[in-house]
């Protein structure tokens, strides 16, 4: 596979993703991570931020590109050139709606999807546990890449307050 689109919104990225993207990277000469965001939803961390955070968190990785997108997955995917989509499935039900999707953006882009389980270490962890965590000043550490920590850190301290 030439070219790999893994998109999320990464709001942020925790250590389960960067589980996908190493592994994922493995299997093609081209990574691309999209932060998809709704311009009509307030994610807890700005766009940028999460783009920052992942950029970090990626840099050891020379064939990974972490960009920002805002529109449809299927035209993220035609835009980057990817020849598949990469989506991490969890095993707390994640299946069905990665299912469902799949077949929406084989049908409307003719993009395949990849679904990748994540390894039992990260299975529990999800970016919502970590905002909630963060925002109240707690240790997120075990749950996030390192290089993207401080960043995490600063952007979500005090929403909790």
């Amino acid at each position: 596979m030439k070219t790999a689109l893994y998109p999320g919104s990464f709001d942020p990225v925790t250590r389960g993703h960067m589980d996908i993207i190493t592994r994922a990277s493995r299997l093609c000469d081209a990574l691309v991570v999209a932060v998809m965001h709704n311009p009509d939803k307030r994610g807890a961390m700005d766009v940028a931020s999460r783009v920052q955070a992942l950029s970090l968190a990626c840099a050891h990785l020379p064939n990974v590109r972490v960009i920002a997108h805002g529109g449809l997955l299927i035209e993220c995917a035609a835009q980057t050139g990817a020849d598949a989509v990469i989506r991490g499935v969890r095993p707390l039900g994640d299946f069905e709606t990665e299912y469902q999707m799949a077949q929406v953006n084989r049908e409307l882009g003719g993009v395949e999807t990849l679904l990748m389980a994540t390894s039992p270490a990260y299975a529990s962890i999800s970016s919502s546990i970590v905002r909630q965590i963060a925002a109240f000043g707690g240790a997120i550490d075990s749950m996030v890449p390192p290089e993207a920590a401080a960043c995490i850190r600063a952007s979500l301290a005090g929403q909790g307050r």
